[in-house]
């Protein structure tokens, strides 16, 4: 594939080219590569830029230093009819992801509910690609992963928790599916760069300083640690998460998990839980479709505090953003194209 100077917008089908040769470029099979590439991809389409393609990159960092396997020998085992454990072994993360989703979206064919814990993983991407997944098939889900630690416990300055992500998806059989897909702290690191680089302050309900108390200075707050949501209460989520991803599934756990910044040569062995239900067991798709569509229909009619900022739904915005960048196609800077067509350069000499 060939790019002019200054192309950025590419459409769906060239994005997923140079995803995949890139990706066949670090050293992983066209299935798996295939695979990866449709998370991370996903992640684009829905406005989640953060976790899409340019992890590419990132994850390529990890795997010239031995940090992520790039065909690890992946095992899954059946421990019941719904429950199975993917034992990862240090394989890239969206590939581990993906195919605890496809393990459990079949067990719950099968019995109604499904179940699968990874471990022996690396970050697999944000969690709403994978509830949107289920959703299109029909199935609710739970899923969540542990994480780097960031996040202290209530009363502590040690940070012992990752900002654990975590996401729940309802289907509507006629596509407007709920998704929610959330970290556990107040806000995102990056945002607390942002204002050090604008030289503001903080809420000091965002973070705290390396002696524990909150503070608004960002420059103390990126030496400290983030702040749990909702105080105690996201202390308690955090740790709940930890213990299904991390403590149950057999990985790292708390101070366990490897920093991939610090330690990028280490396996992280991060962990990650997939639940999953069909539906289609509790009533026909227009049974749901109607209490759904009503539900929404309710949420969508609260008296907005702005006029020109309606009440929306949990993942509404990131699908509609799906469909229009669909058709749309998406840009990416002169930059990011170069070092991702160096890799896909590299994938023929692996044919």
């Amino acid at each position: 594939m060939s790019f002019s100077q200054d192309n950025n917008l590419l459409a769906i089908n060239e994005v997923e080219e140079l995803t995949v040769n890139a990706l066949r470029g670090l050293g992983l099979t066209a299935t798996d590569a295939k695979d990866v590439a449709e998370i991370l991809i996903t992640a684009d389409l829905m406005g989640i830029r953060t976790h899409g393609i340019n992890r590419v990159l990132s994850y390529g960092e990890r795997i010239n230093v031995g940090g992520i396997k790039v065909n690890g020998s992946i095992e899954e085992e059946r421990l019941s009819n719904s429950i199975s454990r993917i034992k990862g072994d240090n394989s890239i993360g969206p590939l581990l992801g993906k195919k605890a989703l496809s393990s459990s979206m079949k067990m719950a064919e099968e019995q109604g509910v499904g179940i699968t814990f990874v471990n022996g993983s690396n970050h697999f991407g944000p969690i709403m690609p994978y509830c949107y997944y289920a959703a299109e098939r029909g199935f609710a889900s739970f899923i969540c992963s542990n994480a780097t630690t960031t996040i202290a416990p209530t009363g502590g300055k040690s940070p012992m928790f990752g900002n654990n992500p975590l996401g729940f998806g309802v289907p509507n059989p006629d596509g407007n599916h709920v998704i929610l897909d959330m970290a556990l702290s107040v806000v995102a690191r990056a945002k607390i760069r942002d204002a050090k680089e604008n030289n503001s302050s903080i809420p000091d309900s965002w973070a705290t300083g390396t002696d524990g108390l909150p503070t608004t200075d960002p420059n103390e707050a990126l030496k400290g640690l983030l702040q749990p949501v909702g105080g105690h209460k996201g202390y308690g989520l955090a740790l709940v998460v930890d213990l299904l991803s991390g403590l149950l599934s057999n990985a790292a756990y708390l101070t366990h998990v490897k920093a991939w910044d610090k330690q990028p040569d280490q396996p992280q062995n991060l962990g990650h839980f997939f639940l999953v239900f069909d539906t289609k067991l509790l009533g026909s798709t227009d049974w749901l479709a109607e209490r759904m569509n009503d539900f929404t229909k309710i949420i969508h009619s609260t008296s907005p505090i702005n006029p020109d900022n309606p009440v929306i739904l949990p993942g509404e915005k990131e699908q509609k953003l799906y469909e229009d960048n669909m058709e749309k196609g998406l840009s990416y800077s002169n930059k990011f194209i170069s070092e991702m067509s160096s890799l896909a350069s590299k994938s023929n000499s692996l044919l």
